[in-house]
């Protein structure tokens, strides 16, 4: 072979093997501008932002994710399992299972504190796990007389159990405050919003919230930390407290409001109406409604895209996902082909009721 053939061929290898080394490191570059979505009955979908459309989805055998959330360095997604009492840590390459992690009888709701470092999750040890929105024992109040609920913690990466430690009755949302020393759960049989220790989980005191409604379910706190938001579900209810956990204002929603999130400025508090098939718009200080929107059926969660121009919805009921413009609350498109969608969170992370603050 002559030198000129022999060089070519070199660098015909050397060009071959730079391709291969681009394409390895593009498929175990973690994904981002996208939306990860969990479904009860169709474990999770991948959804690229730029086209709005599913790029991957993976069901593993026996899981059934409800809670759902992305670590800060989007390298796992991580989903409760209703009917199998765990946790399923994905890797959000290639969204390959990698491990479960027991947490206890019905887990809902997870959430990583603000360090980054740890993750909550509740679950009903006297729940029926029943998918959200059906009847629950607690519904008639039976689960006031059960076990009180439970708040699990792992360490991020290597998923170690922390401590655990009692929460109040048929415990929904989690939040922390913004400088991650307290943690707030709602406290739906008991109408409570029960207040932690971060660092130890010991209980400090609960905010008795009978006065203005029935059956908190989810929490929010503001990206300036001076607030927070609570929808009550069964009333149709959504109240604003201050830093010391004193109701500042409380107005009518539409029906059976749950994920509740402030935009990034905090002056707009977005509220999902499941019953009603609404999501709504109010003004933060005064509580007033300044826009409505027509959404899917049982629309439980929702997430701002990274660039804070759209809003997506994990509608249940219908099983899609409703696209509507953040600012003038236009509807942009519907993504059809999911499985009782329950929750949707994006990477890079962004403001929605189960994403930022």
């Amino acid at each position: 072979m002559s030198s000129r053939k022999t060089g070519y061929w070199l660098l015909a290898v050397i060009a071959a093997a730079l391709a291969i080394i681009l394409l390895w490191t593009h498929c175990l570059k973690v994904p981002t501008n996208v939306a990860y979505v969990s479904e009860e009955e169709g474990g999770i979908s991948v959804l690229d932002l730029s086209t709005l459309k599913v790029i991957r989805r993976a069901h593993p055998s026996d899981i059934a994710p409800r809670g759902l959330v992305v670590t800060f360095d989007g390298k796992y997604v991580v989903t409760a399992n209703k009917n199998t009492s765990d946790a399923a840590v994905f890797s959000t390459v290639g969204v390959r299972l990698l491990t479960r992690i027991h947490i206890g009888e019905s887990p809902e709701f997870i959430k990583i504190n603000p360090a980054g470092d740890r993750m909550f999750a509740t679950f009903e040890p006297s729940s029926e796990g029943g998918p959200t929105g059906a009847a629950k024992a607690g519904a008639s109040g039976n689960d006031e007389n059960g076990p009180p609920a439970q708040i699990a913690t792992f360490h991020i990466g290597d998923w170690v159990p922390g401590p655990a430690f009692p929460a109040g009755q048929e415990t929904e949302g989690i939040e922390f405050s913004r400088d991650g020393k307290l943690v707030l759960v709602a406290n739906e049989s008991q109408e409570t919003i029960g207040v932690f220790d971060e660092a130890s989980g010991h209980h400090l005191r609960d905010v008795d919230l009978k006065p203005y409604g029935i059956r908190p379910r989810a929490v929010k706190v503001s990206p300036q930390g001076n607030q927070y938001a609570v929808t009550m579900e069964t009333s149709g209810t959504l109240l604003t407290m201050d830093p010391n956990f004193n109701v500042i204002k409380s107005v009518p929603t539409a029906a059976k409001p749950y994920g509740v999130a402030f935009d990034r400025a905090g002056k707009r508090i977005f509220v999902s109406a499941a019953m009603a098939g609404k999501l709504q718009v109010f003004s933060a200080d005064s509580l007033q409604l300044l826009a409505e929107v027509p959404t899917g059926k049982r629309c439980w969660h929702f997430t701002f895209t990274p660039d804070d121009s759209r809003i997506l919805l994990a509608c249940g009921r219908s099983n899609n996902v409703v696209v509507i413009d953040a600012n003038s609350y236009k509807p942009v498109g519907t993504i059809e082909g999911f499985k009782l969608p329950w929750g949707i969170v994006t990477h890079p992370r962004s403001y929605g009721s189960l994403g930022l603050p």
